[in-house]
């Protein structure tokens, strides 16, 4: 692995800690949400270790228990590691203003992704420039209740 990619990872991971924490330690009233999207934690099972992980995302698209995620990094050439995880453990929970669900994610479809990235890019202008940034086709996951 390039020393980049370590970097990236790190900064990652990084970035959620300090985004729970903050949750936590506000109890829930700062960043809650960003813009429109609300924040959510998603609680995976490592495909390896088999152990519990999360991480702190954003749902550009939501609604009626639905959450859409975006496998993004930022525009990285690799997939993140959330988005391996559930692809081999497709059972997860997300964490939503404190309430936790267990949920079924799963990649969306060519058609379900050419429906919703409209929206999420309405949501936040971001995830294009993510898109144009990396040769890889970055994964919309859709979460529904178990």
């Amino acid at each position: 692995m390039s020393l980049r990619n370590n970097l990236t990872d790190l900064m990652m991971r990084a970035m959620s800690g300090g985004h729970r924490a903050l949750l936590k330690l506000s109890g829930g009233r700062l960043l809650r949400s960003i813009g429109t999207m609300p924040a959510v934690e998603l609680h995976t099972i490592g495909r390896a270790t088999g152990h519990h992980r999360s991480t702190m995302l954003t749902a550009p698209v939501h609604g009626e228990g639905r959450y859409v995620l975006v496998a993004s990094k930022g525009g990285g050439d690799r997939n993140p590691m959330w988005y391996l995880n559930l692809v081999a453990n497709p059972d997860v929970e997300l964490t939503v203003a404190g309430a936790t669900t267990p949920m079924r994610a799963r990649t969306a479809t060519a058609a379900e992704k050419a429906e919703l990235w409209p929206k999420i890019v309405a949501a936040y202008r971001g995830y294009a420039d993510y898109q144009r940034r990396t040769t890889r086709d970055i994964p919309v996951v859709i979460c529904e209740p178990r």
